[in-house]
């Protein structure tokens, strides 16, 4: 019994129309009607005919039609993130016009079990780098040795690759500048990781400080706030804030009035901790958070936020990936962040 793959010349000999007309019915790059295409399809599921052989057209393109997603953290873990779930829709949309898939990698692999290689050896036509890591130079060395298209998404990549970038640090000032302007002096900053690897706990040096989004927020509230205590936290999420929030909220004679937090996820863990110690938000202390993402479980509070375009971030960064591909120059581009009052800030207490 012959077990050949059927071909678009079978289907189109039992559709009875020439194989370029079935092969357009595939491509859905020329309109046909909707009497050739039920032909072309019946004909197809008849013969078991799938589709366009994926290898053959990556051959004729000379083109994998994978784009590289580069994250640091476990991947399950960085969806658990709204941000990088937005930032993702936008990517997916963007690289989809051009027959691209995604495939996630991580920058690195602690069980040296080979998932680095990966990101070395998978056939990729460009790679889009999440800046948000320890890892990013060694990703981006790792990339251009190949020689393929590549963009950063908030990192400082240097002059020669685009960049998809906010405006952190003046971002994060505003929030600050909010605080001042209500009345708080006692003011204590939670930022995302320090460094790959970092455990959570006080930062007592800026300068061991080598991930950008946090160097540049935590610069934008200092800018404000010199004198802050600055707790960096291991990674953006609720648990993490709430066990943060326990640390800085502990001793009531040095409690802070106010609390920056970097994330909305790490702003929400810490109003977990100030509720568990029996204090009012924003009464007994007001919280500002960062992303402008929908927290569940978090009303009937509406966090004091800075409101990132998470999705446009993406959309940008795939947009560019397209460019390069079609051999034109990308730009880098810079957003800017909304600044959004809640009713987790207020004026502190009288002493």
């Amino acid at each position: 019994m012959s077990t050949r793959r059927a071909t678009i010349s079978d289907v189109a000999r039992e559709a009875g129309v020439s194989p370029s007309t079935a092969s357009v019915v595939f491509s859905g790059k020329t309109p046909v009607t909707d009497a050739t295409r039920r032909r072309v399809l019946d004909a197809a599921s008849a013969l078991g005919y799938t589709g366009p052989d994926p290898r053959a057209a990556s051959l004729r393109r000379g083109r994998s039609g994978i784009v590289g997603v580069v994250f640091e953290e476990h991947l399950g873990t960085a969806f658990l993130d709204p941000v990088k779930t937005l930032m993702m829709d936008g990517l997916s949309e963007a690289v989809s016009p051009l027959g691209a898939g995604l495939l996630l990698l991580r920058d690195h692999d602690p069980t040296e079990s080979g998932t680095a290689a990966s990101l070395t050896t998978a056939p990729l036509d460009a790679a889009v780098l999440i800046g948000c890591s320890g890892h990013l130079r060694e990703s981006l060395d790792a990339v251009k040795a190949r020689g393929i298209p590549v963009v950063v998404v908030e990192g400082d990549a240097g002059d020669d690759i685009p960049r998809i970038v906010l405006d952190n640090r003046e971002a994060q000032r505003q929030a600050a500048s909010h605080l001042r302007a209500l009345g708080h002096r006692r003011v204590a900053v939670l930022t995302l990781p320090a460094r790959a690897g970092w455990q959570a706990g006080w930062l007592l040096d800026g300068t061991a400080v080598t991930i950008d989004v946090t160097r540049e927020r935590l610069a934008g509230a200092l800018e404000v706030y010199p004198d802050a205590p600055v707790y960096a936290a291991a990674g953006s999420f609720i648990d993490e804030g709430l066990a943060a929030g326990r640390v800085l909220l502990a001793d009531p004679s040095h409690r802070p009035t106010a609390v920056i937090a970097q994330s909305d996820l790490l702003a929400a863990g810490v109003i977990r901790a100030a509720e568990e110690a029996g204090l009012r938000v924003p009464e007994d202390v007001s919280v500002t958070g960062f992303d402008g993402i929908v927290v569940d479980g978090l009303a009937p509070y509406e966090l004091t936020t800075l409101v990132q375009p998470a999705a446009a971030k993406g959309r940008a960064a795939g947009q560019a990936v397209a460019a390069m591909l079609e051999g034109s120059d990308a730009a880098s581009i810079r957003f800017t962040c909304e600044f959004r009052e809640g009713n987790t800030t207020a004026a502190p207490r009288p002493a």
